[in-house]
């Protein structure tokens, strides 16, 4: 059920501030396996009672929302101006297609020919870009799109090559799927609580306001993680690589992360025969830096699967490293809450 529950939600539209579909279908996934709560931001969170009460209470985490675009105005012309939600790569978006509700559009700007060589030497500003509907007017535009509405890629999920995957949101879907699939487990050896956030792509506002309502003592934030292992890329900047098993880190910008947790982790993988991988330098963030400072704080980790392309219409993943995670996730469930 994993990978299918990955497809499934990746195929769901849930720019952040709008996770509705995604959490309907956790909701449908969990229904009757665990107690649910939403909270009034939007927060799915879980709880699964295990064989025994945990000496540490525990919570993990992963994010619902994903990076998307939110339409800001309709030009006469029926082409529509966008903002950004979250961090987009503008060099990738060019061409594509995306879905605004029930309607698709492709990304559009001046035709190369028509840009002077400044323009030509760089990415598109988002001012110079609009989507394309189709329309011939403002009003033919307005009949289906709103200023507010958001955008998603529209991106296809599929299988490709020796265990991979690549499809549209994995980051933090994948994450998702494998609490899902935690909370589906038949015994778990301890209590859990678990976190589906929203908002992490914005600023994390979910996982502060989950984490003040569980009030863990220790927190695992389930990611994924740029995987730089591509051709070009120096091997110090690599960050982390695919089919080399789940990534930790030590520090990202937005946390510094318990040291005894990233050396015990470390260990019981190693000793478990997990694959696992240090993330190789200080790059990018998560919610767990909102997770340790909510309420009295908590002791946080991050284990995220290794990613490339994050935060563009198709991300790819790799199989291997996800069964790893899934595995790993289960051990530290067993280590931490003794």
């Amino acid at each position: 059920m994993l990978y299918e529950n990955i497809e499934r939600l990746s195929a769901l539209p849930g720019v952040s501030g709008r996770e509705e579909a995604v959490r309907a279908a956790l909701l449908e996934l969990l229904d009757g396996r665990c107690d649910c709560q939403v909270d009034a931001l939007g927060n799915l969170l879980a709880f699964k009672r295990g064989a025994k009460k945990p000496a540490n209470r525990l919570m993990l985490s992963a994010h619902m929302d994903e990076v998307g675009l939110i339409v800001t105005y309709i030009e006469d012309s029926g082409l529509l101006r966008f903002a950004t939600v979250g961090g987009i790569d503008r060099r990738t978006v060019v061409g594509k297609t995306v879905r605004i509700g029930k309607t698709r559009g492709v990304i559009g700007t001046k035709a190369t020919h028509l840009k002077s060589a400044e323009e030509r030497g760089k990415a598109a500003a988002l001012d110079a870009l609009c989507i394309d509907v189709g329309a011939k007017t403002r009003d033919e535009a307005a009949a289906l799109i709103s200023p507010g509405d958001c955008a998603v890629f529209d991106s296809q999920y599929a299988l490709f090559g020796d265990g991979f995957l690549r499809g549209r949101a994995l980051d933090d879907r994948v994450g998702c799927a494998l609490l899902v699939e935690l909370l589906l487990s038949e015994q778990l050896p301890y209590d859990i609580h678990i976190a589906f956030t929203v908002q992490e792509e914005t600023g994390t506002t979910g996982a502060k306001t989950a984490a003040a309502q569980i009030c863990p003592d220790i927190a695992i934030a389930v990611e994924t993680t740029t995987a730089c292992d591509i051709p070009g890329t120096p091997p110090e900047k690599t960050v982390c690589s695919l089919k080399k098993g789940p990534v930790l880190s030590f520090m990202d910008r937005g946390t510094i992360y318990d040291a005894t947790l990233y050396a015990r982790a470390m260990k019981e993988a190693a000793a478990a025969g997990i694959a696992c991988q240090p993330k190789q330098g200080v790059f990018g963030g998560n919610e767990a830096r909102s997770v340790q400072t909510a309420g009295d704080g908590a002791r946080v980790l991050a284990v995220s699967v290794p990613c490339r392309y994050l935060h563009t219409p198709s991300c790819v993943a790799n199989r291997f490293d996800i069964d790893e995670t899934l595995r790993l996730l289960r051990l530290l469930i067993d280590v931490f809450g003794a």
